[in-house]
């Protein structure tokens, strides 16, 4: 299978640049699913309903999410009809949604797409690792799934990877959220589970993370709260990653990044 996951969509410049890049992206290597995190792409805080059916009506599978996934009003009620958006797996028993869901290709080929936050410097939920263990006795890679990939939203880049080797050969494809800094360590593992620390994100990178620069420099050289923080507004960059796997495993065969936009120097898969 062929796979694309796309890093954290930060506001309005997030949304654009996805927009703008997916028909050329799925013309040059028609993936068989693709998997975003949505959770800035309402003004950078969360997201609404409104613009979660946006980006499935563009083709999205599945959109994944994080901390911020409960900062816009409206997502507590939309979450318990929308599938296909979830939130950590890891949040208490009870919170609205789901933290996982499988789709399905044309040719009934299964993704299973786990989304999991982290707990070093982030809010302190139930144990990720625990969490994900348990979703996975549901299911099996190369068996009852074609495909399975973790969505691990967190801070420290030791807890990603360490997530990611935990799962080497039961799953497909661990990739790091919420850093908004696209990493250069796109690898396999020697049990064939794919890995890349941060995808990075989809958004202005002339700014800092995806923030408008003043406030942030602000909050750091004057230790004062001005204003809010605000998505950056200028052209956008995609960052994502592209997986294949084999077809009878569900291990991964190759992983490459994907940039493409008008800050970070572009690279894309050639699948020719």
């Amino acid at each position: 299978m062929k796979i694309i996951y796309l890093g954290d969509i930060v506001g309005r410049s997030g949304r654009n640049i996805v927009t703008q890049m997916l028909p050329e992206i799925n013309d040059r290597l028609k993936p068989d699913a693709i998997i975003v995190n949505g959770e800035n792409a309402a003004a950078g805080f969360g997201i609404t309903e409104k613009i979660s059916k946006e980006l499935l009506d563009l083709g999205i599978d599945v959109i994944s999410t994080g901390n911020h996934v409960w900062d816009q009003k409206d997502i507590k009620s939309y979450i318990n009809t929308e599938p296909r958006l979830i939130r950590p797996i890891n949040f208490p028993s009870g919170t609205p949604g789901n933290g996982s869901v499988i789709v399905e290709d044309k040719r009934g080929r299964r993704t299973l797409v786990i989304n999991v936050m982290g707990r070093v410097f982030m809010d302190p939920l139930d144990d990720p690792f625990k969490a994900v263990d348990n979703e996975l006795k549901k299911h099996t890679l190369g068996v009852s799934v074609d495909f399975i990939l973790v969505d691990v939203h967190a801070e420290a880049t030791s807890e990603k990877m360490a997530m990611a080797q935990y799962l080497d050969g039961r799953v497909s494809f661990v990739v790091g959220t919420h850093s908004h800094i696209p990493t250069a360590d796109a690898q396999i593992f020697d049990g064939g589970t794919a890995y890349q620390t941060d995808a990075g994100m989809c958004g202005d990178y002339n700014s800092v993370i995806g923030m408008d620069k003043a406030e942030p420099i602000n909050r750091f050289t004057k230790k004062l709260r001005g204003d809010r923080f605000s998505p950056a507004i200028g052209p956008g960059t995609l960052c994502g990653v592209f997986v294949q796997s084999d077809n009878k495993t569900g291990l991964a065969t190759r992983i490459e990044p994907i940039r493409m936009g008008s800050r970070l120097i572009e690279t894309f898969p050639d699948i020719s």
